[in-house]
């Protein structure tokens, strides 16, 4: 068996017996409805446009930025084109959901390892996808303005300085026309507390949300309860998302009855609770994941 046909077998179990608490039964106490996804890994995922119109997230996450830090950048969407994609992003907004870009990801072409090289991703990610305008800068999007930006870093060292790109961003909070306000997220792993580069970053008190990932990480399985209140607690002002992954095939993958009797109600024991963050778009439609678990966020 195919591995897509594989998964969509597993998916139709797990909604099977999924069935009878999907629904207003499953209200519960600090719930938010939020459900962001990260789009851009896999192209057979479907157009950004086909995400927002979905019905299902409340915010997408574009991935990944994958190169900067020494005046070389790349953007990797996984093969999808990008003529159309500034309209797909437009389309999304009109919807009401917003459109961030996140930076980083799994490969070894990024680093901040200066106060300036963090000034020059600023002004690269504000005049290729943000309001700047600067002669000789592509924008990949067109005239199209993103939301937010992310910070999805697996590599790191105590010299870089995403503090200074934060606070960057954060000067610049406001996205031009209708003035919405820009998105400043993390998305960690859910080890506490974080990597000294991020960790410098988040202390600065001015990222909106942090998506706390509790899957493919073994030491986060038997303890994301403990982790989750360490973050939740030490940031009060920022919003925390629980980050599950919709593959049953990944490392920490929770069933859907689970994030019904245990996730959701532990996490949104925290005032600061904001929603859940899904990993990844591909796989949730291979799945069917978020729309089970949206019920419960």
């Amino acid at each position: 068996m195919a591995l897509a046909s594989w998964i969509r077998a597993a998916s139709v179990t797990a909604l099977a017996a999924l069935v009878c608490l999907a629904g207003p039964a499953a209200a519960a106490g600090n719930k938010t409805g939020q459900v962001t996804v990260f789009w851009g890994r896999n192209k057979d995922e479907g157009t950004l446009r086909e995400a927002c119109d979905s019905g299902l997230y409340t915010m997408v996450i574009m991935s990944f930025l994958d190169v900067y830090g020494h005046g070389r950048y790349h953007l990797d969407l996984s093969g999808h084109p990008l003529a159309g994609l500034g309209d797909d992003i437009k389309h999304c907004q009109y919807k009401g959901v917003p459109v961030s870009l996140s930076v980083g990801g799994f490969g070894s072409g990024y680093s901040l390892p200066s106060e300036q090289a963090a000034l020059d991703l600023f002004d690269h990610l504000w005049n290729a996808y943000f309001g700047g305008r600067k002669p000789g800068v592509h924008r990949p999007f067109g005239d199209a303005w993103l939301d937010g930006v992310d910070l999805f870093l697996e590599r790191g060292t105590a010299a870089d300085r995403y503090d200074v790109l934060a606070l960057e961003l954060a000067k610049h909070n406001i996205r031009g026309g209708p003035g919405k306000p820009l998105h400043l997220t993390a998305t960690p792993r859910c080890a506490f507390p974080p990597a000294g580069y991020l960790k410098r970053a988040v202390d600065t008190g001015i990222f909106e949300r942090v998506h706390v990932r509790i899957y493919d990480d073994p030491d986060c399985e038997a303890y994301w309860h403990l982790r989750w209140d360490e973050w939740t607690a030490a940031y009060p002002a920022t919003r925390f998302y629980v980050g599950m992954t919709a593959s049953v095939m990944t490392h920490g993958w929770v069933h859907p009855k689970n994030v019904y009797y245990d996730v959701a109600p532990s996490a949104q024991k925290a005032d600061n609770y904001g929603g859940f963050m899904i990993w990844d778009r591909y796989y949730d439609k291979l799945t069917n994941y978020t729309s089970i678990v949206k019920y419960y966020a």
